[in-house]
């Protein structure tokens, strides 16, 4: 922030700086054909996926469309029969509903081919999608997606909830009700937060004030999720719904049929949208134990192999693994080893899986280099999907591993935490208590501050607080405050054996504004790391 206007726009997110939606390409033909649907009472078909980013998208767009008595159906994939993205079953299912319409959100940007089937049989398609285009764009009457070339739009890092909300606030300007569009904001934080887009410019303002309409007025659909999750309206934040609310979400797909999402969230009475809230719960406690079966299995998988050989990626692949859980698997086995990782499982012939990557390595880029043994892959920089034969796989793992000694670095390899400031623990007064919350909402490209305090001492022992978690008094020049932290048993020995130790850490606040430190790492001794 090199102004103070930036300053104030930051600390002060206001709606009145979101971009003109009219930037975007093709969106005035978008508006246009979906009033030209909405008076000729056509049949409009939404294709959504299966994620926190493709139901409340859906959803979204269905509640809107139908407030202004448009004729809407939607449709979501089986994640296990039909996989990513718009498909012929989908298509097939809008013409025998006579749909004329089809929008597509958060997919449809690498479907030429199936496009061209919709196309051929009389659907005009607009394309809502945050996605990377392929090398040619599909066949679309609009296509809305910041990332297609020379589209004008400044802002490049909007979900599909994002995009489809510019749809929402485009035609509602040109209704001449503009300010009806943010009653939606409370999908696209839930959205945005979910999916790890950098929550800085306008996903900043979108979501901190999405967070406020679930924080203050949140819809039938979302109370029921909050009060299975446990969380205090007027406290909730983007770390509630990442690791509260949409795990929940995603479990409608991963286990069942991700359309409950959907009708959870239309669902306008409270009684009802609970009891969907509730099987969602149920499914998530069952996706928690698939996670840990798989887990366990591709972390034997992985250690033998970093074991025999210097990797810098890992592809890992087993015809066992549920498919629904393949992806947060993956993410787990990137914090864990720091190399770029896929994960595969296989079935009726084709193995399926996601890829996550590491800090500036561009996993959707390397996947294209890779093009000629995939069926398909779409994604972004850090995080993709793909399928191939399982035949293909030995080549794949020996190609993608080369890309990654070309372009991985040593330092790329090692984690990393970037310090925003060094700490006297005796600065933790009211008044820096009151100001950090205004950093939020955190998220990525946007994290929540992180502080170095050296020259710390424990007073008394570490105290468990859950698997691997502790519980311990830290003391700095007479001042001592409570922390925790997730150690491992030689971090949890530097601690209680070191005369003096050095912190990295958060601050966060327990009942009644009591501050408390959420320690990352820590040293021994009292000299501070090498700072970023």
């Amino acid at each position: 922030m090199s102004k103070p206007a930036d300053a104030q726009q930051y600390f002060a997110p206001r709606l009145e700086d979101l971009h003109d939606p009219f930037l975007m390409t093709d969106m005035e033909r978008a508006v246009e054909r979906i009033e030209r649907a909405i008076a000729g009472n056509e049949m409009i078909w939404i294709h959504g996926d299966y994620d926190v980013d493709g139901t409340a998208s859906t959803a979204m767009l269905v509640e809107f469309l139908r407030s202004l008595g448009a004729n809407v159906c939607y449709y979501i994939p089986d994640r296990l029969s039909e996989g990513y993205g718009i498909s012929t079953q989908s298509i097939n299912a809008a013409l025998e509903h006579r749909a004329q319409l089809l929008i597509t959100v958060d997919c449809g940007i690498t479907s030429s081919e199936v496009l061209t089937y919709a196309q051929s049989r009389g659907l005009d398609v607009i394309i809502c999608d945050h996605h990377e285009p392929g090398d040619c764009l599909p066949p679309a009457f609009a296509i809305l997606d910041p990332l297609i070339p020379d589209c004008p739009y400044p802002f490049k890092h909007l979900a599909a909830c994002g995009v489809t909300f510019k749809l929402i606030e485009a035609i509602c300007i040109r209704r001449g009700m503009h300010q009806r569009a943010f009653e939606y904001l409370d999908y696209v934080a839930i959205a945005s937060a979910a999916d790890i887009v950098p929550l800085v410019g306008e996903n900043r303002i979108l979501v901190a004030h999405g967070l406020r309409k679930l924080n203050t007025d949140p819809r039938p659909g979302f109370r029921g999720l909050i009060d299975c999750v446990g969380a205090d309206y007027g406290s909730i934040t983007t770390s509630s719904i990442v690791y509260g609310i949409a795990p929940r979400i995603n479990a409608a797909g991963r286990l069942g049929d991700a359309r409950r999402a959907v009708e959870m969230m239309l669902q306008p009475n409270p009684v009802l949208a609970f009891r969907i809230a509730q099987s969602l719960e149920h499914d998530n406690r069952k996706r928690r134990s698939f996670d840990e079966i798989t887990f366990d299995q591709a972390r034997q998988q992985a250690e033998q192999i970093m074991a025999t050989q210097q990797r810098r990626s890992l592809v890992l692949h087993s015809p066992s693994w549920h498919p629904g859980v393949i992806g947060i698997v993956a993410s787990r086995l990137v914090e864990r080893f720091h190399v770029p990782t896929i994960l595969l499982t296989s079935s009726d012939g084709i193995a399926k899986g996601s890829a996550r990557s590491i800090r500036n390595f561009d996993i959707h880029a390397a996947l294209k280099q890779c093009e000629s043994l995939l069926i398909e892959f779409g994604g972004h920089k850090y995080a993709a999907g793909l399928a191939l034969h399982p035949d293909n796989i030995p080549l794949l793992a020996e190609q993608f591993e080369r890309i990654a000694h070309q372009q991985i670095t040593e330092d790329m390899l090692l984690p990393e935490l970037t310090i925003d400031a060094p700490m006297q623990l005796t600065e933790l007064t009211p008044s820096l208590l009151e100001i950090l919350p205004r950093f939020a909402p955190y998220g990525f490209n946007n994290n929540k501050p992180l502080f170095l305090a050296t020259g710390v001492h424990l007073v008394g022992n570490l105290r468990p607080n859950g698997r691997n978690q502790f519980r311990f008094r830290t003391l700095q020049s007479n001042f001592a405050i409570d922390a925790v932290a997730t150690f491992s048993s030689d971090k949890a020995a530097v601690v209680q054996q070191s005369p003096m130790f050095s912190m990295i850490f958060s601050i966060e606040e327990e009942a009644r504004g009591v501050p408390l430190l959420r320690v990352r790492d820590v040293r021994p001794g009292d000299s501070p790391p090498n700072q970023n």
